[in-house]
Protein backbone atom coordinates (compact mmCIF):
# COMPACT_ATOMS: atom_id res chain seq x y z
CA UNK A 1 0.00 0.00 0.00
CA UNK A 2 2.89 2.36 0.72
CA UNK A 3 4.33 1.86 -2.74
CA UNK A 4 0.88 2.22 -4.30
CA UNK A 5 0.53 5.57 -2.55
CA UNK A 6 3.89 6.68 -3.97
CA UNK A 7 2.89 5.61 -7.49
CA UNK A 8 -0.46 7.43 -7.35
CA UNK A 9 1.18 10.55 -5.90
CA UNK A 10 3.86 10.33 -8.59
CA UNK A 11 1.27 10.26 -11.35
CA UNK A 12 -0.51 13.30 -9.91
CA UNK A 13 2.79 15.11 -9.37
CA UNK A 14 3.93 14.31 -12.91
CA UNK A 15 0.68 15.69 -14.32
CA UNK A 16 1.15 18.89 -12.31
CA UNK A 17 4.73 19.18 -13.55
CA UNK A 18 3.58 18.52 -17.09
CA UNK A 19 1.20 21.48 -16.86
CA UNK A 20 3.27 24.15 -15.10
CA UNK A 21 6.82 22.84 -15.51
CA UNK A 22 7.43 22.25 -11.80
CA UNK A 23 5.66 21.30 -8.57
CA UNK A 24 6.39 17.56 -8.62
CA UNK A 25 8.79 17.83 -5.70
CA UNK A 26 6.28 19.76 -3.58
CA UNK A 27 3.83 16.85 -3.90
CA UNK A 28 6.25 13.93 -3.58
CA UNK A 29 8.93 15.01 -1.11
CA UNK A 30 6.81 14.79 2.09
CA UNK A 31 5.77 11.24 1.13
CA UNK A 32 9.33 10.19 0.18
CA UNK A 33 10.76 11.57 3.44
CA UNK A 34 8.22 9.59 5.49
CA UNK A 35 8.80 6.37 3.53
CA UNK A 36 12.55 6.41 2.90
CA UNK A 37 13.95 9.05 5.26
CA UNK A 38 15.44 12.44 4.33
CA UNK A 39 18.89 11.02 3.47
CA UNK A 40 17.47 8.87 0.66
CA UNK A 41 14.55 11.10 -0.32
CA UNK A 42 16.73 13.79 -1.95
CA UNK A 43 18.65 11.47 -4.34
CA UNK A 44 15.47 9.48 -5.07
CA UNK A 45 13.74 12.71 -6.07
CA UNK A 46 16.75 13.70 -8.18
CA UNK A 47 16.51 10.48 -10.23
CA UNK A 48 12.73 10.81 -10.51
CA UNK A 49 13.08 14.44 -11.60
CA UNK A 50 15.39 13.42 -14.47
CA UNK A 51 12.78 11.00 -15.77
CA UNK A 52 9.91 13.44 -15.27
CA UNK A 53 11.78 16.11 -17.21
CA UNK A 54 12.62 13.55 -19.90
CA UNK A 55 8.90 12.95 -20.29
CA UNK A 56 8.31 16.68 -20.88
CA UNK A 57 11.20 16.81 -23.37
CA UNK A 58 9.66 13.96 -25.36
CA UNK A 59 6.19 15.50 -25.16
CA UNK A 60 7.34 18.94 -26.44
CA UNK A 61 10.50 17.99 -28.37
CA UNK A 62 9.50 19.92 -31.49
CA UNK A 63 9.13 23.23 -29.62
CA UNK A 64 12.32 23.23 -27.53
CA UNK A 65 14.60 26.29 -27.81
CA UNK A 66 17.97 24.52 -27.68
CA UNK A 67 19.98 27.76 -27.71
CA UNK A 68 18.27 28.88 -24.51
CA UNK A 69 18.75 25.42 -22.99
CA UNK A 70 22.50 25.32 -23.68
CA UNK A 71 23.00 28.92 -22.53
CA UNK A 72 21.37 28.09 -19.20
CA UNK A 73 23.21 24.77 -18.74
CA UNK A 74 26.62 26.33 -19.46
CA UNK A 75 26.72 27.73 -15.93
CA UNK A 76 23.83 25.91 -14.20
CA UNK A 77 25.47 22.47 -14.44
CA UNK A 78 28.73 23.40 -12.67
CA UNK A 79 26.66 25.43 -10.21
CA UNK A 80 24.61 22.32 -9.35
CA UNK A 81 27.79 20.31 -8.69
CA UNK A 82 29.00 22.95 -6.24
CA UNK A 83 25.58 23.22 -4.60
CA UNK A 84 25.30 19.47 -4.05
CA UNK A 85 28.68 19.44 -2.33
CA UNK A 86 27.60 22.27 -0.02
CA UNK A 87 24.20 20.74 0.75
CA UNK A 88 25.01 19.49 4.25
CA UNK A 89 26.75 22.73 5.29
CA UNK A 90 23.68 24.97 4.98
CA UNK A 91 21.79 25.62 8.28
CA UNK A 92 18.29 24.07 8.20
CA UNK A 93 15.54 26.47 7.18
CA UNK A 94 17.73 29.31 5.92
CA UNK A 95 17.62 28.40 2.23
CA UNK A 96 13.88 27.61 2.34
CA UNK A 97 13.01 30.94 3.97
CA UNK A 98 15.05 32.96 1.49
CA UNK A 99 13.62 31.09 -1.49
CA UNK A 100 10.05 31.42 -0.21
CA UNK A 101 10.32 35.19 0.07
CA UNK A 102 11.96 35.35 -3.33
CA UNK A 103 9.20 33.29 -4.97
CA UNK A 104 6.53 35.65 -3.63
CA UNK A 105 8.43 38.69 -4.93
CA UNK A 106 8.60 37.14 -8.40
CA UNK A 107 4.84 37.45 -8.92
CA UNK A 108 4.72 41.26 -9.20
CA UNK A 109 8.11 41.29 -10.96
CA UNK A 110 6.88 38.91 -13.66
CA UNK A 111 3.73 40.95 -14.20
CA UNK A 112 5.72 44.21 -14.34
CA UNK A 113 8.10 42.79 -16.93
CA UNK A 114 5.19 41.45 -18.99
CA UNK A 115 3.44 44.84 -18.85
CA UNK A 116 6.55 46.66 -20.08
CA UNK A 117 7.35 43.88 -22.57
CA UNK A 118 10.87 43.39 -21.17
CA UNK A 119 12.57 40.09 -21.88
CA UNK A 120 15.75 38.31 -20.87
CA UNK A 121 18.44 37.49 -23.44
CA UNK A 122 20.75 34.50 -23.86
CA UNK A 123 23.40 36.41 -21.93
CA UNK A 124 21.01 36.73 -18.99
CA UNK A 125 20.38 32.96 -19.09
CA UNK A 126 24.13 32.33 -18.87
CA UNK A 127 24.58 34.80 -15.99
CA UNK A 128 21.58 33.54 -13.99
CA UNK A 129 22.14 29.85 -14.71
CA UNK A 130 25.05 29.57 -12.26
CA UNK A 131 23.20 30.87 -9.18
CA UNK A 132 20.10 28.82 -10.02
CA UNK A 133 22.18 25.68 -10.53
CA UNK A 134 23.87 26.29 -7.17
CA UNK A 135 20.49 26.61 -5.45
CA UNK A 136 19.19 23.46 -7.16
CA UNK A 137 22.15 21.57 -5.75
CA UNK A 138 21.44 22.89 -2.26
CA UNK A 139 17.67 22.31 -2.08
CA UNK A 140 15.33 19.66 -3.45
CA UNK A 141 14.03 21.75 -6.32
CA UNK A 142 14.11 25.34 -7.59
CA UNK A 143 11.54 24.80 -10.32
CA UNK A 144 9.60 27.94 -9.33
CA UNK A 145 12.81 29.89 -10.05
CA UNK A 146 13.40 28.44 -13.51
CA UNK A 147 9.74 29.02 -14.40
CA UNK A 148 10.05 32.83 -14.40
CA UNK A 149 13.57 32.63 -15.86
CA UNK A 150 12.39 30.99 -19.08
CA UNK A 151 9.09 32.84 -19.22
CA UNK A 152 10.97 36.17 -18.89
CA UNK A 153 13.05 34.97 -21.84
CA UNK A 154 9.83 34.83 -23.82
CA UNK A 155 8.92 31.14 -23.84
CA UNK A 156 5.37 29.98 -23.17
CA UNK A 157 3.39 26.76 -22.97
CA UNK A 158 5.04 23.91 -24.92
CA UNK A 159 8.23 25.82 -25.77
CA UNK A 160 8.70 26.76 -22.12
CA UNK A 161 7.89 23.30 -20.76
CA UNK A 162 10.22 21.49 -23.15
CA UNK A 163 13.13 23.94 -22.85
CA UNK A 164 12.95 24.17 -19.04
CA UNK A 165 12.80 20.37 -18.81
CA UNK A 166 15.82 19.90 -21.10
CA UNK A 167 17.86 22.33 -19.02
CA UNK A 168 16.76 20.68 -15.78
CA UNK A 169 17.93 17.27 -16.99
CA UNK A 170 21.50 18.56 -17.27
CA UNK A 171 21.34 20.10 -13.81
CA UNK A 172 19.89 17.02 -12.11
CA UNK A 173 22.37 14.71 -13.86
CA UNK A 174 25.16 16.81 -12.37
CA UNK A 175 23.51 16.57 -8.96
CA UNK A 176 23.12 12.78 -9.18
CA UNK A 177 26.74 12.40 -10.34
CA UNK A 178 27.90 14.39 -7.33
CA UNK A 179 25.86 12.21 -4.95
CA UNK A 180 27.41 9.15 -6.59
CA UNK A 181 30.93 10.52 -6.26
CA UNK A 182 30.45 11.09 -2.52
CA UNK A 183 28.90 7.66 -1.86
CA UNK A 184 25.36 8.91 -1.26
CA UNK A 185 23.77 6.96 -4.10
CA UNK A 186 23.35 3.21 -3.42
CA UNK A 187 21.68 0.89 -5.94
CA UNK A 188 18.51 0.74 -3.83
CA UNK A 189 18.05 4.50 -4.21
CA UNK A 190 18.48 4.24 -7.99
CA UNK A 191 15.77 1.56 -8.25
CA UNK A 192 13.36 3.55 -6.10
CA UNK A 193 14.06 6.71 -8.08
CA UNK A 194 13.40 4.93 -11.37
CA UNK A 195 10.12 3.57 -10.03
CA UNK A 196 8.90 7.02 -9.00
CA UNK A 197 10.27 8.54 -12.21
CA UNK A 198 8.17 6.29 -14.42
CA UNK A 199 5.01 7.72 -12.88
CA UNK A 200 6.30 11.26 -13.39
CA UNK A 201 6.93 10.51 -17.07
CA UNK A 202 3.38 9.22 -17.51
CA UNK A 203 2.02 12.34 -15.84
CA UNK A 204 4.09 14.58 -18.15
CA UNK A 205 2.21 13.27 -21.18
CA UNK A 206 -1.14 13.61 -19.40
CA UNK A 207 -0.34 17.24 -18.61
CA UNK A 208 0.31 17.98 -22.28
CA UNK A 209 -3.36 17.66 -23.17
CA UNK A 210 -4.35 20.07 -20.40
CA UNK A 211 -1.79 22.67 -21.51
CA UNK A 212 -3.09 22.60 -25.07
CA UNK A 213 -6.60 23.34 -23.77
CA UNK A 214 -5.56 26.40 -21.72
CA UNK A 215 -5.53 29.96 -23.06
CA UNK A 216 -2.24 31.93 -22.74
CA UNK A 217 -3.79 34.19 -20.08
CA UNK A 218 -5.05 31.28 -18.02
CA UNK A 219 -1.67 29.59 -18.26
CA UNK A 220 0.16 32.71 -16.99
CA UNK A 221 -2.28 32.97 -14.07
CA UNK A 222 -1.58 29.33 -13.27
CA UNK A 223 2.16 30.06 -13.13
CA UNK A 224 1.53 32.94 -10.70
CA UNK A 225 -0.59 30.66 -8.52
CA UNK A 226 2.20 28.09 -8.45
CA UNK A 227 4.77 30.67 -7.32
CA UNK A 228 2.38 31.86 -4.60
CA UNK A 229 1.85 28.34 -3.24
CA UNK A 230 5.55 27.49 -3.49
CA UNK A 231 6.62 30.65 -1.69
CA UNK A 232 4.15 30.22 1.16
CA UNK A 233 4.95 26.51 1.60
CA UNK A 234 8.70 27.17 1.76
CA UNK A 235 8.27 29.94 4.33
CA UNK A 236 6.03 27.65 6.41
CA UNK A 237 8.60 24.84 6.22
CA UNK A 238 11.37 27.23 7.33
CA UNK A 239 9.59 28.73 10.35
CA UNK A 240 7.63 25.74 11.69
Amino acid sequence: MDYLLVLVAGLLAGTLGGIVGTGSSLVLMPILVVMFGPRHAVPIMAVAAIMGNLGRVLAWRREIDWRACFAYCATAVPGAVLGARLLLAIPPGVAELALGIFFLSLIPVRRWLAKHELKLSLVHLVLLGGPLGLLTGLVVSTGPLTVPLFTFYGLERGAFLGTEAAGSIGVYLAKVATFQAFGAFPLEVLVQGLMVGLTLMAGSFAGRYIVLALSPGAYRSLIDGLMLCSGLSLIWAAVR
